[in-house]
């Protein structure tokens, strides 16, 4: 039993190494949609004025919801450009990896749409909290993932501590308890660090493939 999880957990490694290229090609069109509406939620937030917890809520679940589903079909055209099967022993391990913290995320969540909610600090609670969490899976999945997620995962959490500290800590109207505070935290974190990372990627890969 032993010698068979060794031989899988090697041929692992080798087929993640084998698919390096592949795995950056499909982040950066991922990382460019996700971050566009990331900023578009933001921006729907301000404008409509979405102030109230629920409104908050559904504004951003929906976002995530939609933006889990472009992420998928994505990856999965590439993989099928690619003459790839989506689920390999691979993208298990990334699975595997980022469930734990995404999972505690969602309990969070869960508490703020019951009996417990409605007390108007979903977004100064839950904004902190998923990019905190959020930052946490990404760098769970860097190591299976090359390319700087783990980076990219230490900025989320860093934001994520930031505006924990920032709306419970300080005095600072932008960045504190206003009901907007929460719109533009998510904004910057979930819409521009996105697209900042798949521009890199865009780049980087076209100058590769030259």
């Amino acid at each position: 039993m032993e010698t068979n999880q060794a031989a899988e957990h090697l041929q692992t490694i080798r087929t993640l190494m084998e698919r390096a290229a592949l795995y950056r090609r499909a982040l950066a069109p991922v990382m460019l949609l996700v971050g566009s509406l990331g900023v578009l939620a933001a921006a729907i937030g301000l404008l409509a004025h979405l102030k109230s917890d629920m409104a908050f809520l559904e504004l951003w679940l929906g976002t995530s919801f939609v933006a889990m589903a472009g992420a998928f079909v994505l990856i999965r055209r590439q993989a099928l450009k690619d003459a790839e099967p989506f689920w390999t022993p691979p993208t298990r391990r990334v699975v595997e990896a980022i469930a734990p913290p995404l999972s505690f995320g969602a309990a969070v969540t869960l508490l703020f749409l019951g009996p417990a909610g409605g007390h108007s600090e979903a977004p100064h609670v839950l904004a902190p909290v998923w990019m905190a969490l959020y930052g946490c899976a990404l760098h769970a999945a860097g190591f299976f993932i090359p390319r700087g997620i783990k980076w990219l995962g230490w900025l989320f959490i860093l934001c994520g501590s930031g505006v924990l500290l920032l709306g419970f800590g300080a005095d600072i109207p932008v960045f504190g308890r206003e009901p907007e505070a929460g719109h533009l935290a998510m904004g910057a974190a979930f819409g521009l660090l996105h697209l900042a990372y798949g521009i890199y990627l865009y780049f980087t890969e076209r100058k590769n493939v030259a």
